[in-house]
């Protein structure tokens, strides 16, 4: 039986430690600023990303991992007798899926060799997905099984964010359900979060310090009783504030395993700088 790998995007902003630690193999989503084309996460890191956002004169752009990219990468782990499991961006936020599907067609191989999962979802939502296939494999499940996790916590996962204007999002064709949020006054701040896929709005608060305390009640909400619960941050420029919130949800609910994760440059791009949220997984 051949050994399994999981490979997922940058979105998902895995920590590199975990990355490493199970052998998930993360493909740069992609960048592009003026004349400059980054590779997320590695030719950019979001504090150079962010310092820079605050002088552009013109703003980024993002595009989905390239097909020969993504052929590259899925040859590297065939070559070294590995079947391979991909997890990636929900399919409604990027054509990163579609990218995969046409690099698989390409190598001539079919889905006992590569399988390719939806996540439905992006950021550690998706990377407690991509991380639950690679525990799974690092302990000798089969491709089958692995797969059959990673389907299965999808609806375990869920995200939750606060972010300081719909600008971005709006900009960049990534609002969703929010876009009824937009023309509101200034100083409501919104609550978004991933559902069947996309950015959906879920309701809308005065100030951002209630938008958070709400955002908290929310998670509590939908992690309910299930244990175990493995709880992340997303943040875009406000770290301090990100571990304020991750030490807040430890207070009302008992966390199994606990992520500092910020997001990558290519989500700050959508999500804009400010903006803070939180990933869990829950009875998985």
């Amino acid at each position: 039986m051949s050994k399994v790998a999981v490979i997922t995007d940058s979105t998902a902003y895995l920590p590199p430690t975990l990355s490493k630690q199970y052998n998930i193999t993360v493909m740069p989503q992609v960048l592009i600023w003026g004349n400059d084309v980054f590779s997320d996460g590695v030719d950019i890191q979001p504090e150079e990303f962010y310092t820079r956002l605050k002088t552009a004169k013109v703003m980024p752009t993002t595009s989905q991992v390239s097909i020969p990219s993504m052929q590259d990468a899925f040859k590297t782990l065939l070559d070294q007798d590995y079947s391979v499991v991909g997890i990636f961006i929900s399919g409604k936020l990027s054509g990163t899926m579609s990218s995969a599907i046409q690099a698989r067609e390409a190598l001539g191989v079919g889905e006992d060799k590569i399988a390719l999962v939806d996540s439905n979802t992006t950021a550690m939502a998706m990377g407690f997905q991509a991380l639950t296939a690679a525990r799974a494999a690092a302990d000798g499940a089969s491709l089958p099984d692995c797969v059959a996790l990673a389907e299965r916590s999808r609806d375990h996962t869920g995200v939750f964010f606060v972010v300081d204007t719909l600008e971005f999002l709006h900009r960049g064709g990534r609002i969703g359900g929010a876009q009824r949020f937009l023309g509101s006054a200034l100083n409501l701040k919104p609550i978004l979060a991933v559902q069947d896929g996309r950015v959906e709005a879920v309701e809308r608060v005065r100030t951002k310090g209630k938008a958070v305390d709400r955002m908290l009640e929310l998670v509590k909400e939908q992690v309910g009783d299930r244990k175990p619960v493995r709880m992340a941050t997303l943040h875009a420029n406000a770290a301090q504030e990100a571990r304020e919130i991750l030490a807040r949800a430890g207070q009302i609910l008992e966390i199994t395993e606990s992520v500092f994760s910020e997001v990558s440059p290519v989500v700050g791009t959508h999500a804009g700088p400010g903006t803070v949220g939180l990933a869990f997984m829950a009875g998985m």
